[in-house]
């Protein structure tokens, strides 16, 4: 570990959704002497100082860097003297940025370090599944675990409860009453709200850490059966169903290998890596309250 870092120092790389929902949360309870950064890409727009003033009503100063474009090199001066270092820059930010980040915060020996994992079992899923942007966060994973001089904690929280609801996604469709199963309507999946992510990777970061290794999260974790049961019951009304099969869903994919969207269908409709038992997660073993599915719906949708 550095002997230069400030253990009371933590730096949040990004602020989008999950980025700002764990500054908020860290900054509505920073303790004494603690000091709270966020690094962000300069721009000049009115969102961006909006952003920025937002932030410096909480507290948060700002450190300014490109994770996409610089190098490692010029990343890791920017991480080096935090004492935890809480990557929230997704796939958004391109190819290679995770292991590009990965190698920014050993090379600053940053002593404690979460990547951005917020998602699915990898282990599970394994290399050459139908989304190859997963097989980067495995590399990630290789390089943490061949280390020991930072600890890591990688946060597995399955998909954002609000990702099931997105029309594009196609599972649900709120406006058109329809749900559609990946896979079978017994295929699950586990979902955690961003705000919840935000809130539990905070608790995570704060705790005395004896080790690296990773910690599962669940909102919820739901078959696509009990997900259209519970759609119908919250629009008081039946919605129209379908199954999208892995095999035509693969198909899909092979026709149009580019679509993102159609790999992530894929990928969860396998249903391998994507779900796990909510008795075994941080939140259920330390009594947190946490936001299911139902309480999800109940909310956008005021108990229809």
């Amino acid at each position: 570990m550095s002997n230069d870092s400030n253990p009371d120092s933590t730096l949040v790389i990004g602020a989008g959704e999950l980025g700002l929902a764990v500054t908020h949360s860290f900054a509505t309870n920073l303790p004494p002497n603690s000091v709270l950064n966020v690094l962000l890409r300069r721009s000049d727009k009115p969102s961006h100082q909006a952003l920025v003033s937002k932030l410096q009503t909480l507290n948060v100063a700002v450190v300014y860097g490109d994770v996409a474009n610089d190098s490692v090199d010029t990343i890791s001066t920017l991480l080096r003297g935090h004492g935890t270092v809480i990557s929230c820059v997704g796939f958004a930010a391109g190819p290679g940025t995770q292991m590009k980040l990965a190698r920014a915060a050993l090379a600053a020996r940053v002593p404690r370090y979460i990547p951005w994992q917020f998602g699915v079992d990898y282990d599970i899923i394994g290399r050459g599944s139908p989304q190859d942007l997963f097989d980067e966060q495995l590399d990630v994973r290789d390089l943490l675990r061949a280390q020991s001089q930072t600890l890591w904690k990688i946060v597995s929280t399955g998909m954002f409860t609000s990702f099931l609801f997105e029309p594009s996604f196609g599972v649900v469709d709120l406006a058109a009453a329809r749900c559609r199963a990946l896979g079978t309507w017994e295929t699950a999946v586990t979902v955690t709200t961003p705000e919840d992510i935000g809130m539990l990777t905070v608790r995570i970061a704060r705790e005395l850490w004896d080790g690296s290794g990773v910690v599962y999260t669940a909102g919820d974790t739901i078959s696509y059966g009990a997900l259209a049961d519970a759609v119908q019951k919250a629009l008081g009304k039946e919605v129209e169903k379908e199954i999208w099969s892995v095999e035509n869903l693969v198909k899909e994919l092979k026709n149009d290998p580019t679509n993102g969207m159609k790999k992530y269908r894929a990928v969860f409709a396998m249903g391998r890596g994507v779900s796990w038992p909510i008795e075994g997660t941080y939140n259920h073993e330390k009594g947190i309250r946490v936001e299911g599915v139902e309480e999800w719906l109940e909310k956008h949708l005021g108990g229809r």
